[in-house]
């Protein structure tokens, strides 16, 4: 092992950016955070940021990492970067900006384009995915800045996700990691490629093949720092910089998740459910599972759009206290909310919550919204803070069952990671809904454990995948079901949550034909 053993994980998340350094064995030894604003929003439902901002972030978090006199600079044997994923940057070929990056967040749709003709419109009937590839046009961004920027459009000799533009500026090469390509791009999730030429993705995202970056697999060096990159996250020049994955597939490695039984659970402001699996399988037919964070794998996920973003929601709202007590002890505000869930017992007293507070979602349907039932003159906002936890559980275990129907494996196990799951009330409710054992690993930041393992990987610190986890890796806490609670969540999910949309749906038809909320 050589002396440099240390890996550095540059994680740029919605509400954050974190410089980590992680020792050979999975300990953090030392962390800089910077909060940033998730996105502006110009119009209603769009969500865009200036990239400059989380470039000056990534520096500035990494300066209050080095303060940290645990933190060698001499010890850093590779770096790795972890992105918010679906973030669309568009540059000229010198890596500026042409406008302000679209946010994963952002609703906008173009309207009006013409449906994919033959042969694929017959093949699209034939396999009723019809609808699913009008969505993917409707939701590429490259269609909406076509129609609506041309001028922009004109321009564009670079175009990426938010880890493309970010690698650029570090290794001064428009390069990748193929474990980053998520969202309505011309990418071959089951090759981990760019689609042929003549795939249906190039009709239904129209961008140019040499605008796109080269595709590097996990665990891959992507180039080395430029001596300007290298002093803005003060490492020496000439350091690699190793490719990872989205944050989500890396939270999934972060957690030891790596085997289909076990699912990843994360505590995000998107919540997800994932496994890995080491054959390609789509949970739902035309969306397909994304390249996992070690090589040669898939990472089957179902999401819950602004799952935790409704607890920040709650916070805003209902928990001032608790976050000023919070601040006041320098803990982290979850930790305040073990109170609420412990005033309000399983089933929150009969309010049941439906988590699709997301407009357009692809799944249910996008005429889907938020609903709460059950409310009475006993419950109060612990009732509520409860219930939300509750229906992002059942939406995700709803999830994981039509997963587990496509992939044929049970899911045995589940590992809990994000900021939520610093709540030990939190992860307890999850296992309880769920039935199954829930577990944390020893740092909630799992994502960056995840891009410090393909670091490992990448620099030789150990061999393969499985020898990285089992080294860095490691269960912090085990919760095991409680047998009373899990028989009442049982009863509410198969007796009332399942039931909820198809009732409620209409009703969400006649709201969006009234109000035009959301968007057709």
């Amino acid at each position: 092992m050589t002396s440099a053993d240390h890996c550095l994980a540059l994680d740029v998340g919605t509400q954050s950016v974190r410089a980590i350094l992680f020792d050979a064995r999975g300990a953090v030894v030392a962390m800089g955070r910077v909060p940033i604003e998730a996105y502006v929003s110009p119009q209603p439902g769009w969500a865009e940021q200036d990239p400059e901002v989380w470039w000056t972030a990534l520096g500035e978090a990494c300066r209050r990492l080095w303060s940290d006199p645990a933190a060698r600079r001499d010890a850093v044997a590779g770096v790795a970067l972890t992105t918010q994923r679906a973030t669309i940057v568009v540059a000229d070929r010198d890596g500026h900006a042409l406008r302000p990056a679209i946010v994963w967040l952002d609703a906008r749709r173009t309207e009006g384009l013409a449906p994919i003709g033959l042969p694929w419109s017959a093949a699209f009937r034939a396999t009723g995915t019809r609808e699913t590839v009008a969505r993917f046009q409707s939701d590429a961004e490259a269609n909406w800045i076509a129609a609506h920027e041309p001028s922009v459009w004109r321009r564009i000799e670079r175009y990426g996700v938010l880890s493309s533009w970010l690698t650029d500026r570090l290794v001064g090469r428009w390069v990748d990691s193929t474990a980053s390509q998520v969202g309505y791009l011309p990418f071959d999730f089951k090759h981990s490629r760019w689609s042929s030429r003549w795939d249906w993705k190039w009709l239904a995202a129209p961008v140019d093949r040499a605008w796109l970056p080269d595709l590097v697999p996990p665990g891959q060096p992507l180039g080395e720092l430029t001596a300007g990159a290298a002093a803005h996250i003060g490492v020496a020049a000439g350091t690699r910089l190793i490719a990872a994955a989205g944050d989500k597939q890396c939270e999934a490695v972060g957690a030891g998740a790596i085997s289909p039984q076990v699912a990843a659970l994360s505590f995000g402001t998107t919540a997800t459910i994932g496994t890995t699996h080491r054959r390609y399988v789509e949970a739902i037919p035309l969306v397909p599972p994304y390249p996992a964070a070690i090589p040669g794998a898939w990472f089957v996920e179902l999401q819950v759009m602004r799952g935790f973003w409704m607890v920040e929601w709650f916070k805003r709202e209902f928990g001032a206290d608790e976050v000023a007590r919070a601040a006041a002890l320098d803990k982290p505000p979850e930790a305040m909310f073990e109170d609420l869930l412990a005033a309000s017992p399983p089933g929150a007293m009969g309010l049941v919550l439906q988590p699709y507070w997301m407009p357009g979602v692809r799944y249910p349907g996008p005429e889907a919204k938020g609903a709460v039932l059950g409310f009475g003159d006993v419950h109060g906002r612990a009732h509520l803070y409860r219930a939300i936890l509750e229906g992002l559980a059942y939406a995700l275990r709803e999830g994981a069952e039509r997963g587990v129907g496509r992939t044929g494996v049970p899911i045995r196990e589940l590992r809990v990671s994000g900021g939520g799951s610093q709540s030990r009330a939190a992860v307890q409710l999850f296992a309880d809904v769920f039935g199954l054992p829930a577990s944390r690993p020893h740092t909630h930041e799992a994502a960056g454990l995840g891009a410090a393992i393909d670091v490992a990987l990448g620099v030789g610190l150990h061999p393969d995948p499985e020898t990285a986890v089992a080294e860095m890796v490691r269960i912090a806490d085990r919760f095991e079901p409680s047998a009373a609670a899990s028989r009442i969540y049982e009863d509410l999910y198969q007796s009332v949550y399942l039931r909820m949309y198809d009732r409620l749906q209409p009703l969400y038809r006649e709201i969006r034909r009234i109000t035009g909320y959301p968007p057709t």
